[in-house]
């Protein structure tokens, strides 16, 4: 059952929209890797917001997941194509299914 999970929001800048789907959607086979991610979405909230949300049974992997390849790449992006830096913040998950 997972109880640990992560939801990231992110503000693109003016016409980098494109670029951020095009990340978040080739992202998937480097989070497709890590055998503690539960679960991993990529989404768009609205025009120029999007998101990531993802699942863990526990908190050593979501842990393992924010030291992982993904959260590196969108670090070292973020200047790039954020307004301001990812909104990245550790949720608990009460149900699921």
């Amino acid at each position: 059952m997972v109880k640990a999970g992560i939801l990231a929001r992110m503000e693109t800048k003016p016409g980098k929209e494109d670029e951020v789907a095009a990340f978040l959607e080739g992202a998937l086979s480097l989070v497709q890797e890590e055998p503690d991610t539960v679960t991993w979405c990529a989404i768009r909230i609205g025009l120029s917001e999007f998101g990531i949300f993802d699942t863990f049974e526990d908190d050593v992997g979501r842990q393992a997941h924010l030291s992982g390849k993904v959260a590196a790449a969108l670090m070292a992006k973020a200047s790039e194509l954020f307004v301001r830096p990812p909104d990245i913040r550790p949720v608990d998950v009460l149900a699921s299914k």
